[in-house]
């Protein structure tokens, strides 16, 4: 089988996600095993200037979402980034993992030459092909901000290895 759009996209957007769960349901456990909320990891940061726990999550789903939806040329939901809980964290990858459920497989192969301009920083944009964009911008956008809640839920505290963010539960 041959590597396509759609195989590069979808199960691996959904696979990230579906560990990123993985690791978010851990630390749950951990904070609750040792006496406080999950909410705690939220601002979570490494340096002062960096974006909090809350933030690597909501890029990361924004990462598969947007980058699914400009690949395939379809429009996606829109999201209030004001989760201000665990839980609603949660909530956000579960409603990105549903959305991602819905597209049309065959939306994204064929587009790989397609021009696709995204938002660079707050007011510039660039254009690359989809088959460039998702390899060297979206791809890397969205496992950036997976190891960085990763690393921020190691910080914490939270039992984590390769494993749970390699495979998840599917260990």
């Amino acid at each position: 089988m041959s590597i396509t759009l759609t195989s590069a996209t979808l199960p691996v957007f959904k696979a990230g996600l579906n560990n990123l769960t993985h690791c978010l349901n851990k630390a749950a456990a951990n904070a609750a095993s040792r006496g406080f909320s999950a909410d705690a990891f939220l601002t979570l940061k490494l340096a002062p200037d960096m974006l909090p726990f809350a933030s690597q999550i909501r890029i990361a789903c924004d990462a598969a979402k947007n980058g699914s939806a400009r690949v395939s040329g379809l429009e996606a939901p829109r999201f209030a980034d004001d989760e201000t809980t665990f839980d609603q964290l949660q909530a956000r990858i579960q409603s990105t993992l549903a959305w991602l459920d819905t597209l049309p497989v065959d939306a994204f192969d064929g587009r790989e030459a397609a021009n696709i301009t995204f938002p660079i920083g707050r007011d510039k944009t660039r254009t690359m092909s989809g088959e460039a964009y998702l390899k060297h911008h979206e791809l890397p956008n969205f496992f950036f901000h997976l190891v960085t809640a990763y690393n921020l839920l190691r910080h914490g505290g939270v039992d984590l290895g390769k494993v749970d963010y390699l495979m998840g539960s599917g260990k």
